[in-house]
């Protein structure tokens, strides 16, 4: 099995340099701003995580494999949700019946890798099935020292207690708000009360728990989102990721128009006053070109803590308005521990 991912491949020598995006903060501050800065220190965080090759005129990869994906399942899934449809997976390492998770990542860090995103395709019931590998987990821990995220989706009470006694540096989740896209998107027999209840499990073991919001995951309209809001504020999580929906090609979604931009910023700034003390983070999913810039500034304006791979011109747009960027090539995720 090759451990090479062939978009990783080919080093940024003769990659030209992105234009620079002239941006000018706004006047006055946002009350999300400004409730930000009570809570936080004048930082702010760029995560660019091998997931993909990324490079600005501000910040640009040194190791694109210090931080990879693995699935465990291939590019196999149950659920074949209609925004996603497995496509995810495809470009994440596969575990294959050879290797166990442990000598998989211990092949890795000889490359250079540093941490890895655990993940794989859900089980009829909503799981990714991880509990199989927790021992392996342990060992990358305990024997190779390596930072390890795990995609959970909905998680057992078996689960939970397994990865928390493997050690891992935190597990994600995304959290529906609407029973309506748990059955018309996930295709999943179940409801928002299981999604609590998993995010329940999580940070009771003690997890670093990171849930996510899909913005406008209900075919392009937000739907749920402020009940996901809700109840994720309810819990002690390490760090909220927003993300939104990205159309991908293949899928049922290919031709939806993403979630209103002013939508999708206005719910930037109702996460960032329902969570003040927490970290709120903009993650890698989200649409690119020109809302990808507005979705970016509005990070900024509207008091996020950091963002994945930032668009050209934001970590200058961040420094003009009084913030110190610090970057890492880590998942953002992991933004408590770097």
């Amino acid at each position: 099995m090759s451990t090479a991912l062939p978009v990783l491949a080919t080093g940024y020598a003769a990659l030209p340099a992105p234009p620079v995006v002239q941006v000018s903060p706004p006047a006055e501050r946002t009350d999300a701003f400004l409730l930000r800065q009570q809570h936080f220190p004048d930082q702010v965080n760029f995560h660019a995580p091998g997931l993909k090759r990324y490079r600005t005129s501000a910040f640009e990869q040194t190791n694109p494999r210090a931080w990879l994906p693995i699935s465990v399942t291939g590019d196999a899934c149950a659920l074949q949700c209609e925004h996603c449809v497995a496509k995810v997976l495809n470009p994440m390492i596969s575990l294959q019946a050879a290797k166990n998770l442990y000598e998989l990542c211990a092949e890795l860090q000889q490359g250079g890798t540093k941490g890895v995103l655990v993940s794989g395709g859900s089980m009829k019931n909503g799981q990714v099935p991880l509990l199989k590998h927790v021992e392996h987990m342990k060992r990358i821990k305990d024997e190779l020292g390596m930072k390890i995220i795990c995609h959970t989706g909905l998680v057992s009470e078996e689960t939970a207690a397994g990865l928390a006694w493997a050690g891992i540096d935190g597990a994600m989740i995304d959290i529906m708000g609407a029973d309506e896209t748990i059955d018309e998107v996930y295709h999943l027999e179940a409801t928002v009360d299981d999604f609590e209840e998993s995010l329940e499990r999580l940070t009771r073991h003690g997890l670093m728990t990171l849930p996510h919001i899909v913005v406008g995951l209900h075919f392009g309209r937000l739907l749920g989102e402020q009940r996901a809001l809700d109840i994720i504020a309810k819990y002690p999580v390490s760090a909220l990721i927003l993300v939104v929906l990205m159309p991908v090609f293949g899928t049922p979604m290919a031709n939806l128009a993403p979630p209103p931009i002013e939508e999708t910023t206005a719910f930037f700034r109702t996460a960032r006053l329902a969570m003040p003390s927490t970290r709120v983070m903009l993650g890698c999913a989200r649409p690119g070109g020109e809302m990808k810039l507005q979705l970016d500034r509005a990070a900024i304006d509207m008091g996020l803590n950091g963002i994945a791979f930032p668009a050209e011109g934001i970590v200058e747009y961040a420094t003009a308005s009084g913030l110190e960027p610090n970057f890492y090539e880590y998942c953002c995720s992991l933004t408590w521990g770097v």
